[in-house]
C-alpha cells in the first residue's frame, strides 16, 4: 500500500472521528455482565404482518431493481400514512423519494442543498450524525446550546443566531422528539419558530424519526407550518421496529425532491425491492404498530425516570422517542466520558457519553430505555448502588 495516497483523500475526512456512541459501545461490549443502553434500536421485533409480506415478496420473485424513488405502491402508503397521521400533503408521484434509512436521507439532503462556505444551524444537544455530513460537505455546522431552556430551541435564540450569521445560513436542522433527550416540540413551540423562519430564505431539513413515539400530544411536523421551506426525513426504523431493513424517506416540494433524487440516485441507485414491500405493508395495514409499542416505552420511561430521580439525577422527562438525558450529580466525576467509563466498569451498566452530542451535552448521560423492563430493573438497581458507593465513599473522606 502506498501510504502516500491516504493524504491524497478528501481533506476533510481528517476533520472526522468514528462515531463516539458506536466506539463507546463496543469499548464497553467486553465487560463481563455488562447492562448495555446504549444504541438507539427498539428491542420489539418487525411485527409478524410485514415479515409475512417480506416473504410474499422473495416469493414472487421481486428481487429486480425498484425505480430509483421508490415503488409506487410504497410512495403512495407513505403519502396515505403522513395525511391521515399528520395532515401532512405530498404527491407520490413527485414529492417522496424512499431511502436507505433515515441516515441516507440526511446524506442527500445534506449534499444535495450545501456548498462550501454554507452554514447549517443546529439545535444542540443533538443527533451528531448531521455534522460531519455538514462538514463533508465543506459547510459548518453552528451550534445553538438548548440546555438552559429545558433542551427546546427558544424564538429568542433562533433570532439572535440568524441575524449573527445572516445570509450565509442555509438550513437549520430540527429532530424531534429528540434524540438525546427525549424532549419534543409542542405545537405552540412549532408555530413559533416557523413565525420566524418563513422570513428567511433557508431550508428546513425536519428529521421526524421518532414521530410515532410521543407520549401525550399527537407529533406536529414543521412541514404544517411551512410546507414550501421543510424537508420531512423519515422512516419505518422506529415506528415499526424496522432498523435494520433500512427505508426512510425524504418529503419535499416536487422541484426540491428532483433535485435531491439525482444525488439520491447516484448515491444507491434504489433501496431493497423486498424491503420497500415489507415497509408498504407496514404502512399500509400497519399503521398504528407503533402504539403497543409507545405503551410500553411509556411504562419504561416512566419506571427509569423515577428511579434516576431517586439516585440523585436531574432529568427532564422525557415526552418522546425512548432516551433520559441526565445530569451528572455534583460531587461525581463531571466529564461524561469519564463517569459512563467508571460506571460501567464498576456498575457493569453503559450508557452514552452526553459530550457526544454538542454543545450542552457535556455533564450529563443518555440513557436508551429500549430494552426489557427486567434489564432496567437491574440496570436502575446497580446505578442506584454505584451512587450510594460513592456516596460513602465521600463521606469517609470528610470525616
Amino acid at each position: 500500500m502506498r501510504h502516500s495516497l491516504v493524504g491524497k483523500m478528501k481533506k476533510e475526512l481528517a476533520l472526522l472521528q468514528p462515531s463516539d456512541i458506536l466506539l463507546f459501545d463496543q469499548a464497553t461490549s467486553s465487560i463481563p455482565d455488562i447492562i448495555k443502553l446504549t444504541i438507539g434500536e427498539p428491542d420489539f421485533n418487525t411485527p409478524e404482518h410485514i415479515k409475512e409480506a417480506a416473504k410474499r415478496s422473495i416469493d414472487s420473485n421481486h428481487s429486480h431493481y425498484a425505480p430509483p424513488a421508490g415503488t409506487p405502491e410504497l410512495r403512495k402508503a407513505i403519502s396515505n400514512f403522513l395525511k391521515k397521521k399528520y395532515d401532512l400533503h405530498y404527491n407520490p408521484d413527485h414529492e417522496i423519494l424512499v431511502t436507505a434509512g433515515a441516515t441516507e436521507a440526511i446524506y442527500t439532503v445534506l449534499t444535495s442543498i450545501l456548498n462550501p462556505g454554507d452554514k447549517v444551524l443546529m439545535p444542540t444537544p443533538i443527533f451528531p450524525l448531521y455534522i460531519p455530513d455538514t462538514i463533508l460537505a465543506k459547510a459548518e455546522p453552528v451550534f445553538m446550546d438548548t440546555s438552559s431552556n429545558g433542551f427546546v430551541l427558544s424564538p429568542e435564540l433562533l433570532e439572535e443566531t440568524l441575524e449573527k450569521h445572516g445570509d450565509a445560513v442555509k438550513a437549520i436542522i430540527f429532530n424531534f422528539p429528540t434524540n438525546p433527550t427525549g424532549v419534543t416540540y409542542r405545537r405552540e413551540d412549532v408555530k413559533a419558530l416557523a413565525e420566524i423562519l418563513k422570513k428567511h430564505d433557508i431550508f428546513i431539513i425536519s428529521d421526524e424519526i421518532y414521530s410515532e413515539l410521543t407520549y401525550g400530544e399527537r407529533h406536529v411536523s414543521m412541514a404544517e407550518y411551512l410546507p414550501d421551506q421543510t424537508i420531512v426525513l423519515n422512516g419505518a426504523s422506529k415506528s415499526h421496529a424496522m432498523t435494520g431493513w433500512r427505508i426512510g424517506f425524504i418529503c419535499a416540494p416536487a422541484a426540491i425532491t428532483t433535485e435531491l433524487g439525482k444525488i439520491h440516485q447516484f448515491t444507491i441507485t434504489s433501496t431493497t425491492t423486498m424491503a420497500q414491500d415489507a415497509a408498504q405493508e407496514a404502512f399500509e395495514n400497519g399503521m398504528n404498530d407503533g402504539a403497543e409499542m409507545r405503551v410500553e416505552y411509556e411504562k419504561r420511561r416512566d419506571f427509569v425516570y423515577q428511579e434516576m430521580r431517586k439516585a440523585g439525577f436531574e432529568c427532564v422527562k422525557p415526552e418522546g422517542a425512548f432516551y433520559l438525558f441526565a445530569k451528572i450529580p455534583d460531587g461525581f466525576i463531571q466529564k461524561s466520558l469519564d463517569f459512563c467509563t467508571d460506571l460501567a466498569h464498576k456498575a457493569r451498566v453503559a450508557v452514552i457519553p452526553g459530550g457526544s452530542f454538542g454543545p450542552g451535552g457535556e455533564g450529563y448521560i443518555r440513557i436508551s430505555y429500549a430494552a426489557s423492563m427486567d434489564q432496567l430493573k437491574e440496570a436502575m438497581r446497580r446505578i442506584a448502588g454505584y451512587v450510594a458507593e460513592k456516596e460513602e465513599e465521600k463521606g469517609s473522606v470528610q470525616r
